[in-house]
């Protein structure tokens, strides 16, 4: 908790109104400020109940604390290319950061029985690597091969899994209690259309499309024609304060789980929403279209 008071004291109201007086402003007050998010997010995974985890945490634990900090170090990622002015690099990181926070939330919200289904799910290519092996593929004969046969059935041997423990997440078709990602991110947002404008659209970021490219990587000619861009887009606000948004609950759901939920802890993840919320909002009333 040292750690974050450190970070937390440096924000005081008057260097927080001087960072909001212009554009630029707001985008470097911005950067410092997530980079030190994800410092804050960091420390919390490390927390511990002394008495309800004496060494580290269990396997019905360990998945959602995993998801967690895949976060933190997501979004630390997401800040050195923040810090490049690099917004296309970043929309390639914030997919994958939304779906570890929704995901984390839910299975926040779960029984075991959830939490299991999610690890069991993780096997899917797994146990095809099983099914080749007794397929007779010469590949497990190499050391690669073998490398690769040992870790799963190291992974398997951990949790106590036959090839025969699967059969729901086969009839599922591997998908966590049968449900799409969008079933998953309505059930936690109660918002269809919040699905669309983010992690719908980031789906172009990783697999490529015809927007994608003219947002991104090409510029039109006068004629109808187009050439190359060379250049990677600027990045602001726009592009790191809606995604931190998702990030701020699955951290107080895993303070009350693991029963480290203080009201210090508390006040903490309340301040990241309302600064969070008040830099979008500037901002908004600040931009015009045009940039700074």
């Amino acid at each position: 908790m040292d750690e974050i008071e450190k970070i937390i004291s440096r924000y005081n109201e008057a260097y927080i109104a001087d960072s909001f007086r212009s554009l630029d402003d707001i985008n470097k007050f911005t950067g410092t400020f997530v980079k030190d998010v994800a410092e804050i997010y960091d420390c919390i995974t490390r927390v511990r109940n002394i008495d309800r985890n004496p060494t580290g945490f269990n396997i019905e634990d360990a998945p959602i604390l995993g998801l967690l900090t895949r976060i933190w170090k997501l979004l630390k990622e997401v800040i050195i290319y923040y810090e490049k002015d690099n917004a296309e690099i970043i929309s390639i990181l914030e997919r994958p950061l939304i779906e570890a926070a929704v995901t984390a939330e839910y299975l926040l919200m779960s029984d075991s029985s959830v939490i299991e289904d999610y690890r069991k799910c993780s096997y899917k290519d797994r146990l095809r690597i099983l099914r080749e092996l007794k397929e007779g593929s010469r590949f497990f004969e190499t050391k690669a091969g073998k490398r690769l046969l040992k870790s799963v059935q190291d992974k398997m041997d951990l949790e106590g899994f036959s090839e025969d423990d699967f059969k729901v997440q086969k009839k599922n078709r591997w998908k966590l209690q049968g449900k799409t990602f969008f079933d998953i991110f309505g059930e936690i947002t109660d918002d269809e259309d919040l699905y669309k404008y983010t992690y719908g659209m980031m789906s172009e970021s990783i697999h490529g499309s015809w927007n994608e490219s003219m947002d991104w990587c090409l510029q039109k000619n006068e004629d109808s024609t187009f050439s190359v861009y060379p250049f990677y887009h600027g990045a602001d606000v726009r592009f790191i304060c809606p995604t931190l948004k998702f990030c701020n609950e699955p951290f107080r759901l895993w303070l009350k789980r693991i029963d480290c939920e203080d009201e210090n802890m508390i006040n903490v993840l309340n301040w990241i929403e309302r600064v969070n919320t008040r830099i979008f909002m500037i901002f908004d009333q600040k931009y015009d279209g045009q940039g700074s």
